[in-house]
This record gives C-alpha cells, sequence and structure tokens, in this order.
C-alpha cells in the first residue's frame, strides 16, 4: 500500500531530504575514510526516510460518529480528570489530554461529527508538552464541535518543545465528521479534549489510544 503523506509537511520533507543530500555530499568529499562514510550518508539518509515516515497519514477505521468520541491523536492518555475550561465553553468538564511523542503519528482528526461552532489559534512559547502550564502557554489551537444534540466537545492541539507550527482546518460553520483529519501538528505534542461532565469516558490514565479507532467518551 502506498505511504500517503500529509500535505502540509511536503514542504518540511523536502527540506530535509535537500539537507540531508548536501550533508552526504560534504561527507563524501571531505572524509577518507571509507566506513566513516557510509555510516554517516547511512544516517543523514535514514533521517530523511524516518521524516517521510513520521508525517504519515494512515489508513484508519472511523469508529466516532455523533454520539461517539473518537481520539483526535495517537499517544498515551495523562489527563483525564475534572477541570473548569475558561477559554469557551467555560463550565466544568472532563479533561482527557494524550500526549504524542516523537514516534506517534502526528497527523489529528475530528473526534465527533458535527458542527464547528470555534476556532482560535494562540501563539506562544514551547513548553514540554507534558507539562500542565503546556496547555496555556504554548502555541495552541482551540476549536469546539457542536454535535447534532447539542452536545459540546472542545479540543485543544497543543505544540510541544521542538513543534512550531500548527494546521488546523477548523471554520466555524463547517459540519465535520469525525474521523477525518482535520490538520496536524510537527513534532512533539499534546491533545487536549473537555468533554461534558456526564460524558461515558472510555479510558484511563496510561491508556495508548490510536486516533479514530478508540473510543474516549460516548455523549448521553
Amino acid at each position: 500500500m502506498r505511504l500517503r503523506i500529509d500535505k502540509n509537511s511536503y514542504g518540511t520533507v523536502l527540506f530535509v531530504y535537500a539537507v540531508s543530500a548536501l550533508c552526504i555530499f560534504a561527507v563524501c568529499k571531505l572524509i577518507n575514510i571509507a566506513w566513516l562514510k557510509w555510516i554517516l550518508s547511512a544516517v543523514f539518509f535514514g533521517l530523511s526516510v524516518f521524516i517521510t515516515y513520521f508525517f504519515r497519514v494512515p489508513k484508519r477505521q472511523e469508529a466516532g460518529s455523533g454520539t461517539l468520541v473518537s481520539s483526535v491523536a495517537d499517544g498515551k492518555v495523562v489527563i483525564c480528570e475534572k477541570v473548569f475550561e475558561k477559554e469557551y465553553l467555560k463550565r466544568d468538564c472532563i479533561q482527557v489530554s494524550v500526549y504524542m511523542d516523537f514516534f506517534d503519528v502526528h497527523v489529528n482528526f475530528w473526534p465527533v461529527s458535527g458542527e464547528v461552532t470555534y476556532y482560535k489559534y494562540h501563539p506562544g512559547r514551547y513548553l514540554l508538552a507534558f507539562l500542565p502550564k503546556s496547555s496555556e502557554l504554548n502555541e495552541h489551537s482551540s476549536t469546539c464541535i457542536k454535535t447534532k444534540d447539542g452536545k459540546e466537545v472542545f479540543f485543544k492541539q497543543i505544540a510541544g518543545t521542538f513543534a512550531r507550527r500548527i494546521v488546523n482546518y477548523a471554520e466555524p460553520g463547517m459540519e465535520v465528521q469525525a474521523g477525518k483529519q482535520c490538520g496536524v501538528i510537527k513534532f512533539g505534542s499534546r491533545i487536549d479534549i473537555f468533554l461534558p461532565l456526564d460524558a461515558d469516558i472510555q479510558v484511563e490514565l496510561g491508556d495508548y489510544v490510536d486516533a479514530c479507532e478508540t473510543i474516549i467518551a460516548s455523549l448521553n
């Protein structure tokens, strides 16, 4: 099956290939030790291949719906608790946060089907994504989706230490379908999902979840 690359990451992938090619050229010209030349060239080539794989868009089963909330991203559940969401919902919610490490898929997917009612991009810092303060201080985007039943699911794409760009396709008023791609976060990062208090949470701290396929919660 052909590997599909995130369309927003073509420039990054091409840049890495160009830099790797220049480095391999320099190694071949400047280093006379054959075994060292081959090792360094292999490292630069391997980096290019890894970056290509890093920005892959996997084919997934779409388990989410208008009542089932699927994971926005691959990763590990690092927060699952009651909090007050103060940016948009301004009420108590259940927060489920998923941390993506460097080896996880970094494209993101709509968690639930419905209408986008809110979107805002926030420039910011680049603290380690698993730190609690990164949710407010780091570069992030915020999106709210209202289902046909009137339930609201609010989520944040949060940049990590090495991330420098967040892409989100959201526009207020647009209809979205759970499991379709909603954007990408480049390199290590985190997703915060804020759910109604009466939602039936299906995951626990430490669980590893798959975007699209793992159900985070069902909406009552």
